[in-house]
């Protein structure tokens, strides 16, 4: 049999083998469906919320505030938390350098791409760890504060547990999926409300969480960077001004956020939803929801009105004028002249009976 003969009568009994089978036999060559989108430990609309009133740490409204998840990004809200508290105490300054290492040169995710031995002033590495989220910086940070970044995780879970942060562990300086070995950050709704609300004593934290977007390297146009950030609230939702967000796909989709209106704030916390719409959709609708619960402040008290008094007269015209303060000199008149007319009457008297009687 030549070798075209083979070929045909080869085709010929495959397509007959694939015709008698059953749909099955030949499934694997087939498009399969895509498989369903893993959340972890997300849930729709979340995991976990609560909103507290930042004043004095009253619960406003929770929804299962205990159950632990993963805070991602927002755990870079305690990187901030410890440098502002070195800061006012006076251990560091917002000028300081902080150099760049090969090791968080390396980190990915969320960056500013930063190069090893590239230096910038702390304060420029605050707005690019809370506008961009940098995962570089937060390494570069952490290096700086505490030598290494092991060193820093130790100092985040001991100001942690300082704050009442009891269902709080850290593993990391930036929230990055946990490599082969390790665990996740973990958290609960109730605890990030503690870390805001202690964060919202320094002044400087507004100042990072509220900006939308900022040139990273703006004197170096190939390399500059415009960040921007990734809490869609601010600008949208009436009086918002922070604070961070977090995403990684075994937590799904988290912020924690802050809003002052007529002068009083609260704080929301929404921990893993499954869609950053639906996180946003329920900020914003706890944030409301906060306001309306916050109890009514008491009436100020009615200011006193003084009653406008007229000027003191002189001291002459006042004794002038004023019957009461002339009431003693009178009396004192009064009684010269009773005493002078008692003599007089009494010489006469006198006088008339010496007469009568011829004594004069």
């Amino acid at each position: 049999m030549n070798g075209i003969a083979r070929t045909c009568l080869l085709a010929a009994l495959a397509g007959w083998m694939t015709a008698g089978q059953p749909e099955g036999w030949a499934a694997t060559k087939r498009p399969t469906a895509p498989a369903a989108k893993k959340h972890g430990v997300a849930q729709n609309p979340y995991l976990s919320a609560i909103v507290v009133d930042a004043a004095t740490g009253n619960v406003l409204f929770e929804d299962k505030a205990d159950t632990k998840g993963y805070p991602a990004s927002m755990l870079k809200l305690m990187d901030l938390l410890i440098i502002l508290e070195k800061v006012e105490r006076k251990e560091i300054t917002m000028q300081d350098p902080v150099p760049v290492s090969a090791k968080a040169s390396h980190i990915g995710g969320s960056r500013v791409w930063l190069a090893e031995k590239e230096s910038f002033p702390m304060d420029e590495m605050l707005y690019a760890l809370m506008v961009q989220s940098a995962n570089d910086v937060a390494a570069a940070l952490a290096e700086k504060i505490a030598g290494t970044t092991e060193a820093f995780v130790e100092l985040m879970n001991k100001r942690a547990q300082e704050l009442g942060m009891t269902s709080t562990v850290f593993k990391s300086v930036h929230g990055l999926p946990p490599g082969p070995g390790q665990e996740h950050d973990v958290t609960t709704a109730r605890d990030f409300a503690l870390l805001c609300r202690e964060l919202l004593k320094h002044k400087d934290t507004l100042r990072y969480s509220s900006t939308r977007e900022r040139p990273f390297r703006p004197n170096d146009p190939k390399h500059m960077v415009v960040m921007h950030t990734h809490n869609h609230l601010l600008g949208a939702v009436e009086g918002c001004d922070g604070l961070k967000t977090g995403y990684i796909t075994e937590a799904g989709y988290s912020i924690s956020v802050t809003a002052q209106r007529k002068g009083r704030r609260v704080i929301a916390v929404v921990l893993g939803s499954i869609d950053r719409k639906v996180r946003d959709a329920k900020a914003a609708e706890l944030l409301s929801k906060g306001f309306a619960a916050l109890p009514a402040l008491p009436p100020p008290a009615p200011s006193k009105i003084e009653p406008v008094r007229a000027p003191a007269p002189p001291a002459q015209a006042k004794a002038m004028t004023n019957p009461a303060a002339q009431e003693p000199e009178l009396h004192a008149h009064y009684g010269y002249y009773w005493a002078f007319g008692l003599i007089v009457i009494s010489a006469l008297t006198a006088a008339w009976w010496m007469k009568k009687n011829r004594w004069m």
